[in-house]
């Protein structure tokens, strides 16, 4: 079998002769180096997935330059991903046997009458679930999720010991703790507990009489294969979340998940139009003025336009991506350094990809400093890719100043 990387070159020189491209000319388009761009051509260098998205883009190869691309091993700040633990330590087996009789959906409605113990401490617990997500934003997570697996358990046990009118507030709370410790795992880097706390999380939403957090669990296992390289693993999860019966805020943020499936294997039709459907379900959604807490991102105000950002990127669209990029971040708020720094560095990437350096080093330097702050290990993904990117560049003195902070930030972790 002939290799991918000896395909990859002589289908890139054809569709780029093509398009009546000589090579320096391509090279000045795609901000590479001549000689580079020759050796892969020959089949001498294989074609980074960066360069293969552009090279697609570009040539509008709909997706087959990035198929016949080399793909190195996904990116991960964990040697392996370990088995989902035992999560619970309170009944968890009794607390979901018990149910909750009719499936009467009571929300986190936590004004009502109180007819339980449970019922008073119910609005601490959901204030302090409010502060925990804040405090997400600017903790690092291995010392954040001992608190939210503590509380989870808490408001789990609440729940346990509550009669059966008055256990689905408090169910359906600890399904949001579980979510969010879910999520805070798979910044630390543990993908495996990320999934376990997913799953346990829909389970306890389903006990609550929820049947929807079920399928937010499929768009957060869909992040889990996204930044695992998995697109099309990505794209079957997202779908599954996107059924009529659903909230317009799930449908939205799975239609989201499901472009930037699209947008990994450079499929830019079926990217767009997920994208479309996520705004169009987003615009709709009236899910911010609910009492319970607001699934998905509360610090993008635009998700879809942010996410459309993101997808530009790796269809191999940088400049786009950074026009967009550079107008959404800008409505982040100040207090949200950990999505800040996520979008932040996603823009430096689009700056850099378009040729733009000292920019792209400018925007990195910003956020560079603060990862010690709240390290994550979906951004150190992006955080890579630009490293890669700028080593492009060693002659550039931004880029050079810059390369100690990378470096840094980059380094292997010591427990």
């Amino acid at each position: 079998m002939v290799s991918t990387n000896l395909r990859f070159g002589p289908e890139l020189r054809r569709l780029r002769q093509e398009a009546g491209l000589t090579l320096t000319e391509f090279s000045v388009a795609l901000n590479y180096d001549k000689g580079h761009l020759s050796k892969v051509e020959r089949g001498e260098r294989s074609a980074s997935p960066e360069l293969a998205r552009r090279c697609d883009a570009f040539l509008g190869a709909n997706g087959e330059l990035q198929r016949l691309a080399v793909r190195p091993e996904a990116d991960s700040d964990s040697a392996e991903t370990p088995a989902a633990p035992s999560l619970w330590l309170v009944r968890r087996r009794a607390v979901l046997a018990a149910g909750t009789g009719a499936l009467i959906d009571l929300g986190l409605n936590l004004g009502g009458q109180a007819s339980s113990a449970a019922d008073p401490l119910l609005p601490s617990f959901l204030a302090q679930f409010d502060q925990l997500r804040k405090l997400g934003q600017s903790t690092a997570p291995k010392t954040l999720l001992p608190l939210l697996e503590t509380q989870t358990r808490t408001v789990a046990g609440l729940a346990a010991n509550s009669p059966s009118a008055t256990r689905a507030p408090a169910l359906l709370l600890a399904s949001r703790f579980a979510e969010f410790t879910g999520w805070m795992a798979q910044e630390a880097g543990d993908s495996g507990a990320a999934l376990g706390w997913t799953g346990e999380a829909a389970e306890l939403a389903r006990a609550g009489g929820d049947p929807h957090l079920g399928s937010y669990a499929l768009v957060r296992r869909a992040l889990v294969t996204l930044y695992s390289g998995d697109a099309a693993g990505t794209v079957t999860l997202a779908r599954r979340a996107q059924s009529d019966e659903l909230p317009p805020r799930i449908r939205g943020l799975a239609a989201q998940r499901e472009a930037q499936g699209h947008a990994l294997v450079g499929d830019e039709r079926d990217c767009l139009r997920s994208l479309d459907r996520a705004r169009e379900l987003l615009d709709g959604d009236d899910a911010r003025s609910g009492p319970e807490p607001v699934i998905g991102t509360t610090n993008v105000s635009d998700p879809a336009a942010m996410t459309t950002g993101w997808c530009l990127y790796d269809l191999g669209r940088p400049r786009a991506a950074a026009e967009v990029l550079d107008r959404e971040c800008r409505r982040l708020p100040p207090h949200a350094l950990r999505t800040r720094a996520r979008y932040g560095f996603r823009r430096s990437l689009a700056h850099a990809a378009s040729g733009e350096v000292e920019h792209a080093c400018t925007i990195a330097g910003e956020f560079l400093g603060v990862m010690p702050a709240v390290p994550s290990a979906t951004v150190n993904s992006d955080v890579r890719r630009l490293a890669r990117e700028l080593s492009r560049f060693r002659s550039s003195r931004a880029v050079h100043d810059l390369q100690p902070a990378l470096a840094r930030v980059l380094a292997p972790a010591h427990d």
